[in-house]
């Protein structure tokens, strides 16, 4: 345990890509999001719609898990998932929530601070209806976040629902499956820089629905 903990104090990376300034951003966060989202794309980032949402139970416990931004629309980032998860419980009790993104390759990180609200029916129906028909499946088998007995238990559920959807050319979704869209009240851009004097970005929501623009010490 010594040996390793000797490693991981001994880690050190410089970062020196890139730089980001009060006058390269864009007005709206949504908007810079969205530059940065494209850029990570066009650099081949792995996973670069992974993000980490961060929930707060009824008792005050944090939470943690990466899912995956489906969309960036109405004013909020969106994922899907099961109501009656783990995250899906918090967020019922606790509207508040965070996202993370990091994009190593780019040395760039993005924190999002908002509230939540459950995605429209119809959007979610449709988002569902687009997913491959396994996923479809799957989510019907999944009771997510609960305790199983084994691996053969979701296995044999999914080939329960396999069977019965056969002949199903449209699977209905599931009434505990659906979306999330996080509204933001603050996004950080976090760009790494030279000597740990990190370059940060806060944009922090107005009631006009601009966005003022800070730069925090690193």
């Amino acid at each position: 345990m010594q040996d390793i903990n000797k490693e991981i104090v001994g880690l050190r990376q410089e970062y020196s890509q890139s730089q980001l300034t009060e006058s390269d951003v864009c007005k709206n966060a949504l908007d810079q999001f969205n530059k940065w989202l494209e850029q990570a794309l066009k650099a081949c980032v792995p996973e670069p719609h992974a993000m980490n949402l961060s929930t707060v139970s009824k008792e005050g416990k944090p939470s943690s898990r990466i899912v995956l931004l489906r969309g960036v629309e109405n004013n909020g980032f969106v994922f899907y998932t099961n109501y009656q998860s783990h995250k899906g419980t918090d967020l019922n009790a606790n509207r508040f929530a965070c996202l993370n993104f990091f994009w190593q390759a780019l040395e760039r990180q993005v924190r999002i601070e908002g509230i939540i609200e459950k995605n429209d029916l119809k959007t979610a129906t449709e988002y569902f209806h687009s997913r491959p028909r396994e996923s479809q499946i799957g989510a019907w088998a999944s009771t997510q976040s609960k305790v199983i007995n084994s691996r053969k238990d979701i296995e044999d559920a999914f080939q329960y629902y396999q069977d019965k959807f056969k002949d199903t050319p449209l699977i209905p979704k599931p009434e505990c499956w659906g979306g999330f869209v996080l509204h933001p009240e603050t996004i950080e851009f976090w760009q790494g820089r030279p000597s740990r004097l990190h370059d940060r970005i806060r944009y922090s929501k107005l009631s006009n629905n601009e966005w003022k623009i800070e730069r925090l010490s690193p």
